[in-house]
């Protein structure tokens, strides 16, 4: 799959949000990268920031936004196909989009989303 083909399936993955919480999300950045960090190479998804519920009155001044980036290779490696790949893409970005509005991995896991 074309990092073209890997980008729609994570605006994709963005559009399956519903719009009610997409317009919740408050200074956010999605990014695709190629690989993972070299200290964890199978990770499909990453969010660096501080989620919506532990923001303060004074949060905003001067951050940088927050960032979901998914990883494509390691994407790429455990599905076997373009369907694999589009419905691995969208419970990750799900994953991160989650981990913003402060849900953690344990509660995604009981959910069904990890």
């Amino acid at each position: 799959m074309s990092l073209e083909e890997f980008e729609d399936a994570v605006r994709d993955g963005l559009d399956r949000i519903p719009p009610e919480l997409a317009a919740q999300m408050d200074n956010v950045v999605v990014l695709v990268e190629d690989d993972a960090p070299a200290d964890d190479p199978d990770l499909l998804g990453l969010y660096e920031g501080v989620p919506l519920t532990e923001r303060g009155e004074f949060w905003a001044a001067g951050s940088l936004p927050d960032r979901i980036t998914v990883f494509r290779n390691p994407t790429l490696a455990i599905c076997a196909d373009r369907e694999e790949v589009v419905e691995e893409v969208a419970i990750t970005v799900v994953h991160e989009v989650a981990h913003h509005f402060g849900i953690d991995d344990e509660r995604l896991h009981q959910l069904g989303w990890a």
